[in-house]
């Protein structure tokens, strides 16, 4: 039997905010991560192919943003986690700095955590989509350690 927390997959659209809400009177008051992924070396990538931009950016300017990025995803995972405790969890948030998917860093906290299942919203991308881009939801459906709950989208998501 795990038991950890229960991890929310969290990016602040409306299927996450709904799978969370939903979560709350099925899962609480278990303990819950909210967790936020954002990718870091994104403002470096943009030093290195400058050919996409209209206007060269140097290693201070990508320091900033990384720091921006940095301070909108605690935001983020904070907000959610205020969410999460309205909806009856024991809640705190998480935001993430990875170099691999969001699927990837889900799973790996689920496992590191000992997670007792994961939390995330479909966003409902047409299947042709899904085909090119991947879907985070399948690959942690595939790959986690643990049962994983997604609200799927609704009329309004």
């Amino acid at each position: 039997m795990r038991s950890g927390p229960v991890i929310i997959g969290y990016d602040g659209s409306p299927a996450s905010e709904c799978a969370l809400q939903e979560a709350g009177p099925v899962l609480a008051p278990d303990r819950a991560l909210v967790v936020v992924v954002f990718e870091a070396s994104l403002p470096f990538d943009l030093v290195a192919v400058p050919s996409i931009l209209p206007a060269p950016i140097d290693i201070r300017t990508a320091l900033d943003l990384e720091e921006k990025l940095s301070d909108a995803a605690r935001r983020l995972a904070e907000h959610g986690a205020a969410l999460a405790r309205k909806a009856g969890f024991e809640a705190e948030g998480l935001a993430v700095a990875d170099d691999v998917t969001t699927a990837a860093t889900l799973v790996r906290l689920a496992e590191e955590r000992d997670a007792t299942v994961v939390v995330l919203g479909a966003h409902g991308h047409k299947p042709m989509a899904q085909a090119l881009m991947g879907s985070t939801t399948q690959d942690v459906i595939r790959r986690a350690p643990c049962p994983v709950l997604v609200r799927g989208p609704g009329e309004k998501d």
